[in-house]
């Protein structure tokens, strides 16, 4: 007799090979770009007025050894493929009008025995592959200021850096050279100019020599100097990726709490230095919080996790996650600032044994019996007062 945890595991296989062929059958049609994936958690209409947008952001991506591994089979021993491990959240990130994740490790190489990707400590690289299947996905760019920014010295960075430009994706909080970190990353969504802007609370390993601005600190006078400088360079919307917060623990601790106060209070000209704040580094969803106006994110969860470091017990949060989803809308009157007119989060989870990202929403409606999963989630987002504000949680 199948018990209830068996059969859950069965519809939700079922669920990921119906997503799993569409996507083939889509990488056959358009091996480097794709084509849309299956239908997902819908993307709301565009805000009213001329010019508004849709902004989808998502938290860690880790990939450990498991994952690397995953994908090195998806490409059926030709090289790694990380699309069907995406194809899940594809329809949520493609349908933004500007999409942004958050790269947890930096990029090696493909030699063997040469920073082999997924090794662990004390270096832990992913293969560059991994850009182009975000760029395929529909992701614009990505924060970089992460904890393990640094583990493999400024080549990491360099060869991170250099894969994202090649997949034509944008990022933030780490660089190559002084000017490079100097400079603003401006996108074009809609009718604004969104400025992104990133950084970490720390790294595991020492900046390199000579190299102070290889990686951005969280600091609060520089964030906000940073912010009023893209305002100056025709940023619309600033949004500020921060890599903070304690791993593991479902609510914000105090510098956290303290920080977001800090950074949403501050304003110039009777409008907001930061528009949207975006957290990761915390392994696990935290709350979403309206702080001072602004919407405060304290942590989106890992999007992909391979599950614990060695010697760590299994944690039953590992891979939950949400992406969060903004609607700007431009002034109603000249001189006013842009506005989020709709905020939602689209729960989802990373499932280990099948080695993909799944939509809760979407494996629910078909058939697989994650509602104590997306529930958990939920309540920890919601859990400082959200709702009240207007969050809801895409369907």
């Amino acid at each position: 007799m199948i018990g209830r945890r068996q059969q859950v595991a069965l519809v939700l296989t079922a669920v990921l090979a119906a997503g799993a062929a569409c996507q083939n059958q889509n990488q056959n049609q358009h091996q480097d770009t794709g084509a849309p994936g299956p239908a997902a958690s819908p993307a709301p209409a565009p805000p009213s007025g001329t010019g508004g947008f849709t902004l989808v952001a998502s938290g860690d991506i880790r990939p450990h050894a498991s994952v690397t591994e995953r994908a090195a089979y998806d490409a059926g021993g030709n090289g790694y493929d990380f699309r069907p491990m995406l194809s899940g959240i594809r329809p949520v990130v493609s349908g933004a009008g500007l999409a942004l994740c958050h790269l947890a490790t930096v990029y090696g190489t493909d030699a063997p025995g040469t920073n082999a990707p997924g090794t662990g400590q004390p270096v832990r690289t992913t293969p560059p592959r991994l850009a182009r299947d975000l760029a395929a996905t529909g992701y614009d760019g990505c924060a970089t200021a992460t904890g393990h920014a640094l583990d493999d010295g400024a080549d990491g960075v360099r060869r991170t850096l250099d894969a994202l430009d090649a997949a034509g994706l944008r990022h933030a909080g780490t660089a190559r050279g002084e000017a490079e970190a100097r400079s603003v990353v401006l996108f074009r969504a809609g009718g604004a100019e969104v400025a992104h802007l990133s950084y970490t609370a720390g790294t595991d390993r020492p900046l390199p020599p000579g190299q102070p601005w290889a990686v951005n600190p969280i600091d609060a006078d520089r964030i906000l100097a940073d912010a009023r400088a893209a305002r100056r360079g025709g940023a619309d919307v600033v949004v500020v990726s921060l890599d903070w917060g304690t791993e593991g623990q479902d609510e914000p601790d105090r510098v956290q709490l303290t920080l977001a106060q800090r950074l949403t209070a501050s304003a110039t000209d009777g409008h907001p230095d930061i528009d949207l704040i975006l957290g990761a580094r915390t392994r696990v969803p935290q709350p979403y919080e309206k702080v001072n106006g602004t919407w405060v994110v304290y942590g989106l969860g890992d999007q992909i996790d391979g599950g614990p470091d060695g010697g760590q017990a299994p944690d039953p949060r590992t891979g939950q996650s949400t992406l969060g989803r903004f609607a700007f809308a431009p002034p109603v009157r000249p001189g006013e600032p842009w506005r989020v007119t709709r905020a939602e989060f689209v729960p989802a989870l990373y499932d280990l044994d099948a080695g993909r990202v799944v939509d809760l929403g979407r494996a629910i409606a078909q058939g697989a019996e994650l509602e104590a999963v997306r529930d958990r989630i939920r309540d920890v987002v919601l859990s400082r007062g959200a709702a009240q504000d207007g969050l809801v949680m895409a369907e």
